[in-house]
């Protein structure tokens, strides 16, 4: 966070400093566009600009990759020297925020989701771009209590129905690094909002982008999109299931960090198909679901066993993953949070 020195208000701004896929929509673009129109719930802009270096736009394969005459993922199993240096670089200027700010383990930063690399397979180009943003927060699993995180949740829902409805856009990335959470009185910011459309798409536009389909936090991705599926929002809907399920299964209240759980660790490593088939055989059967959570979730969030449960009945009404879009799934969904959030259980901190 920073602000600028002539501006005597003190107005925080956040610069985000990252490396993004050419073929895809430009972030800051598509921040402008929804600040524009009105979009609640996101984080708003401010300013967009590509970095250059010297008078060239900052770029992976004319600037990182300059000289090093690497055109093929092979090159770099060739020359570990070569590759070495390029991990090292490549550590210390491309690596993007990680979804843990804790002091354990969180699911690894979104990223490309395909498998391990081919022979001969291209090495994709990134472009080096700054984003000012004028919202800031910390991430949703640091909300002070459970009915702090269920709104938290809501609004972030509601954010991206926002998003969706006036420009066409789908985050494409619902995680828990990326739903924040303002809770002081003097930040002027959303109380809960959206951030990174990095790895958004406008609706329609994903099949021709020529950017790797199988993107995000593979913990929270939907099965449909882990089985390659033309991105909907549905998926996006289902992805804030799996923010609820994952906060209640690591996190046993505020300031106490997550815990590792060695059945849910191999969530963030499995094979995208294999992912898929548990997290299917995770929400088929009701009575197996609800064995599940009530042996898996923290002391601090067994009150949301039945309502996490109701979540699952909307968000797969049929025990299986959705057939048909349904954009009535986000009131749906945002119905059972507001309801979770007056049980007196759930009120009542522990």
């Amino acid at each position: 966070m920073s602000y600028r020195d002539w501006d005597e208000s003190k107005e925080v701004i956040v610069i985000k400093d990252s490396w993004q896929y050419p073929e895809r929509e430009e972030e800051g673009e598509l921040l402008r566009e929804a600040t524009e129109k009105g979009v609640i719930n996101v984080a708003r802009y401010y300013h967009y600009e590509m970095v250059h270096i010297g008078r060239k736009e900052d770029d992976i394969n004319d600037n990182i990759r300059m000289g090093l005459g690497i055109t093929k993922a092979t090159d770099a199993f060739l020359h570990p020297s070569v590759a070495s240096e390029m991990e090292s670089r490549s550590r210390s200027t491309t690596r993007k925020r990680s979804s843990s700010s804790l002091n354990t383990p969180l699911p690894p930063p979104k990223r490309s989701c395909s498998t391990s690399p081919h022979a001969g397979r291209r090495l994709q180009n990134r472009i080096h771009r700054c984003v000012i943003l004028r919202d800031y927060g910390k991430n949703i699993s640091e909300a002070s209590s459970r009915v702090a995180m269920l709104a938290v949740l809501e609004g972030n829902i509601k954010g991206h129905e926002s998003l969706r409805d006036l420009t066409g856009t789908i985050q494409s990335d619902v995680s828990i690094g990326n739903l924040m959470i303002n809770e002081e009185k003097d930040n002027p910011s959303w109380s809960s909002f959206l951030i990174d459309l990095d790895l958004a798409i406008k609706e329609g536009r994903d099949k021709s982008s020529g950017a790797p389909r199988k993107t995000g936090t593979r913990a929270f991705m939907a099965i449909g999109a882990l089985y390659s599926e033309d991105h909907s929002f549905m998926h996006d809907l289902e992805s804030f299931f799996w923010v609820l399920f994952w906060i209640c299964i690591h996190y046993d209240g505020p300031n106490k960090g997550s815990r590792i759980v060695p059945k849910f660790e191999k969530w963030n490593y499995e094979d995208m198909d294999e992912l898929a088939k548990l997290k299917k055989g995770t929400i088929d059967r009701e009575g197996d679901f609800i064995k599940e959570i009530r042996e898996h979730f923290t002391p601090y969030y067994q009150s949301l066993v039945p309502w996490v449960n109701r979540l699952r009945r909307v968000v797969f009404p049929t025990d299986k993953p959705w057939e048909r879009e349904d954009k009535e799934l986000y009131s749906q969904m945002r119905a059972v949070l507001e309801r979770a959030r007056e049980d007196p259980q759930v009120l009542m901190e522990l």
